[in-house]
């Protein structure tokens, strides 16, 4: 039988008439037709694509394919920044990519406006969720869930201008982290930086700083604590300086505040974040900052955002990707879903991961550094004609005992050709079987690197193979 791609259509259709079982079913292998399928259909079906004169093969604007290589860095990015998050003992969790279009609108403020809605597909209105934040309130709310911490993994879209060169995608990844539930004073906010300084200083990005905006205080003291907002004001030429643990310090000593009881309790909760991030040794890594705009609509207490501090000698700067970190706390949003209003307070993050994933893969183009796409330890090889059968039984042994290994699709590869493959991918281990190892009962391992070969008996070869690997 000529190969699929050479049969005409006409074979083609009369193959499957042959095969039409009374069932109604064809089955060919595990693949299954049903003999409804007209004969035009599948001629239809099979004929050759259409050049067509106006079609360019893109993807959507603000998205983008991923290579290998990008995989790489991405999910090394992934990995450690879940590893934080396990670290602090939160639970993963997943929502839906869309959500009903009700759950999600006016959430956002003026923002809202670049929500992605969906065609109506059976009576519910639904739109692709903005962010992680708002689909974990509705999951409380939903299942009457008071106290969790969580992290969660995944893709959000936005109908927004993207530029791309700084991270800012349409669809995009997010990786948060919160805390829900009703606890002791700035405790869980404190670990949430201290999560965003472990994660930012583990991804060696450089120096950063995380701000905090002080309009977002003055609110805090002025509707929750009852401060005057002259009061507040007196605080804020303090903050104009931009500061942390020692501008807090410097207000308490300054006696038209110090005086003042609500201004006290107002400066007390300052002072308490600065102690527990002071405890964690992350203080001199928090400033106030008045340039910073203030973020979502749900936010509802201080938000902070994380930004790699510039230096002329880092090209990489150039990108100019803005936060790479926020976060804050929402005390309200809970309530909006609830029926009867019941509030659960939540702090939480958000690492930027495609900026960060940016800053990376400039920084390694600049480098020329060389990315192994594959984990392969192990690569099966043969110098000699007719030895498929033996590689596959070989391979065989080595993927049982968990070994990452490979061999080439061909039946009689140039050993040649087998090892510049090694050397290409970067697979550490050659295991060589030819007529001489199989008469002998041994297995040549040969280092990659050093090209150095032993012979090790075929029973001891897993052993082997797995105390190499430790050693590397």
């Amino acid at each position: 039988m000529p190969p699929f791609g050479l049969l005409h259509r006409r074979a083609w259709a009369s193959l499957f008439g042959q095969l039409l079982r009374p069932s109604g079913l064809v089955c060919i292998g595990e693949v299954h037709f049903h003999s409804q399928v007209s004969e035009a259909v599948l001629i239809s079906q099979l004929k050759p694509h259409q050049e067509k004169s106006n079609f360019v093969i893109k993807t959507p604007k603000g998205t983008r394919d991923l290579s290998p290589q990008q995989m790489v860095v991405r999910e090394k990015i992934l990995d450690m920044v879940i590893d934080c998050f396990k670290r602090h003992g939160a639970k993963r969790l997943d929502t839906p990519a869309f959500e009903l279009k009700e759950m999600l609108t006016e959430k956002y403020g003026e923002d809202s406006g670049l929500i992605y809605d969906l065609k109506d597909q059976g009576g519910e209105l639904l739109s692709l969720r903005y962010d992680l934040t708002v689909p974990f309130a509705r999951y409380l709310a939903m299942n009457k869930v008071k106290r969790m911490k969580r992290y969660q993994v995944g893709k959000v879209w936005r109908r927004e201008s993207p530029t791309i060169v700084q991270g800012r995608y349409r669809e995009f990844c997010q990786c948060d982290f919160d805390i829900a539930g009703q606890f002791d004073p700035m405790i869980p906010d404190a670990e949430c930086l201290k999560i965003m300084c472990e994660v930012l200083s583990g991804l060696q990005l450089g120096d950063f700083l995380i701000k905090i905006p002080w309009k977002d205080v003055r609110h805090e003291m002025v509707a929750k604590k009852g401060l005057a907002p002259e009061v507040a004001d007196r605080i804020g030429d303090y903050v104009q300086r931009h500061g942390g643990v020692s501008l807090v310090e410097e207000m308490f000593q300054d006696s038209r505040l110090s005086q003042n009881k609500q201004a006290l309790e107002g400066l007390g909760d300052l002072r308490l974040l600065f102690e527990y991030l002071t405890l964690f040794g992350i203080a001199e890594k928090i400033s106030f900052d008045l340039s910073l705009a203030r973020g979502l609509d749900y936010y509802t207490g201080v938000i902070y955002e994380a930004v790699l501090l510039q230096t002329p000698a880092q090209a990489e700067e150039c990108l100019n990707v803005g936060s790479v970190a926020a976060g804050g706390r929402y005390d309200g949003l809970v309530g909006v879903f609830d029926p009867k209003g019941h509030t659960v307070p939540c702090v939480g993050l958000s690492i930027g991961v495609e900026r960060i994933f940016a800053i990376l893969e400039e920084r390694m183009k600049t480098a020329g550094l060389k990315i192994r796409t594959t984990e392969t330890q192990v690569f099966v090889a043969t110098p000699q004609k007719n030895f498929l059968h033996e590689r596959l039984k070989l391979i065989s042994e080595l993927w049982d005992a968990g070994i990452k290994a490979e061999l080439l699709y061909k039946n009689n590869p140039k050993l040649l050709t087998q090892l510049h493959y090694c050397e290409h991918m970067g697979i550490p281990l050659v295991v060589i079987i030819g007529e001489q190892e199989l008469k002998e009962g041994v297995i040549k391992l040969r280092s990659v690197a050093s090209r150095e070969e032993v012979a090790i008996k075929r029973e001891n070869l897993v052993a082997e193979i797995q105390k190499k690997l430790s050693e590397s």
